[in-house]
């Protein structure tokens, strides 16, 4: 089963350490936010895109157009695109009271719309009972949260007024982001505001962990671009001025809460898929495949007697859950000669709705883009049969 011995931070709010285990959650493939290691979660009902909500009072306004920055690093002006970015980008201060005990924390935020619509993480927000957001130029305001999505770690705040001087800053298409891109980060770490850091796509289709629940966010992305504490909800940028990600989580091993070159940002087209959700109904439902599982080893292909070292290995199915209900059956710990033990005799989803499956995120991939209700063909290996399952 997928593991990793390293810590996942939440880079804002009140910051919390998630220590990385077994990725047996994993499977429980969730649309959301595919978890590093807590894989699996729900997928939610497909939206419009921000750009193209229904028109109504509660609905952002329309996206401005990008500025004309493109190209390399040697064609863009970073000064000008710091100086384009930084009025839509704001810092979160929250306050708590629990049971007398005062908390308070901090994160970042960028504006989606002129109506005063802010996206977070959400968990800069969740136990927050006043929120503040302070504009570039040092404005205060107050800020109510309208809506929230642990699973996939956003949340939009909303103020009654910008100021002046700011704007919202349109999102990109994280479907086209390729590694190698250079990309800027820009947010209020350790609450240093409208800070602004450059580094590269490192990767893309990563998995992480919502950090809230069980469930994992997919196709997020990877950058070497400083994030640090407070960074949490603030934009990834491309060189476009384009918000191709909500920066969420860093990556360490000392366990030491700060940046070590690998950083982890929510896709843009999740954001664009949930906001107009939590701006219009407060919560967002994802679907779910209700099991655990991992990629197929080489002990698991030998042992299954499988041809390919492909497909994803169901290592536990959740009762009651989609999956159960369709008959998917999970595997069982076998040791090896070599004293490892692995799950094994678990179906192997080789093909969904008629595509091939290389791998488990490729099956949290698909359940995250489906909606509550759909249908998924799969086709499995159990037991050296081929069955065609219906979930």
């Amino acid at each position: 089963m997928k593991s990793s011995r390293g810590l996942i931070i939440l880079a804002g709010g009140i910051l919390t350490i998630l220590a990385l285990g077994a990725a047996a959650l994993l499977a429980f493939v969730a649309a959301p936010l595919l978890g590093f290691e807590l894989a699996g979660g729900r997928v939610n009902a497909m939206a419009e895109p921000l750009v193209a909500l229904r028109n109504n009072d509660s609905a952002p306004a329309e996206q401005p157009a990008a500025p004309a920055l493109q190209g390399g690093l040697e064609s863009v002006s970073l000064e000008d695109l710091y100086e384009e970015l930084s009025p839509g980008v704001v810092s979160i201060q929250i306050r708590t009271n629990r049971q007398g005990l005062i908390g308070a924390g901090q994160g970042s935020g960028f504006i989606i719309s002129e109506d005063g619509y802010i996206v977070t993480n959400h968990h800069v927000v969740a136990n927050a009972d006043i929120v503040t957001v302070i504009a570039h130029d040092g404005t205060q305001m107050r800020a109510e949260v309208v809506g929230m999505d642990p699973d996939s770690d956003l949340a939009v705040v909303k103020v009654e007024e910008l100021p002046e001087n700011t704007h919202p800053i349109p999102l990109g298409d994280s479907d086209a982001v390729r590694p190698g891109q250079w990309v800027v980060a820009i947010g209020n770490p350790f609450g240093l505001a409208s800070s602004m850091t450059l580094g590269i796509v490192s990767a893309t289709g990563r998995t992480i962990p919502s950090g809230a629940t069980p469930y994992s966010i997919p196709q997020a992305i990877q950058t070497d671009a400083a994030i640090n504490p407070g960074n949490s909800g603030g934009p990834l940028v491309n060189l476009r001025g384009e918000v191709i990600g909500v920066n969420a989580q860093i990556r360490t091993d000392s366990g030491i809460a700060a940046n070590a070159g690998v950083g982890f940002a929510i896709p843009s087209n999740i954001v664009s898929r949930v906001v107009p959700v939590l701006i219009e109904e407060g919560s967002f439902e994802w679907a779910w495949l209700g099991v655990s599982g991992q990629d197929v080893t080489l002990s698991m292909a030998e042992a299954l007697g499988l041809e390919v070292q492909r497909g994803a290995y169901i290592v536990s199915v959740v009762e009651g859950g989609p999956a159960a209900r369709a008959g998917l059956r999970g595997g069982e710990a076998l040791t090896f000669d070599s004293g490892f033990q692995e799950a094994v005799h678990g179906d192997v989803i080789i093909e969904a709705n008629g595509e091939p499956i290389e791998s488990f995120d490729e099956i949290v991939t698909i359940v995250a883009n489906s909606s509550p209700g759909d249908t998924l063909d799969l086709v499995v290996l159990r037991d050296g049969e081929r069955l065609e399952i219906s979930v």
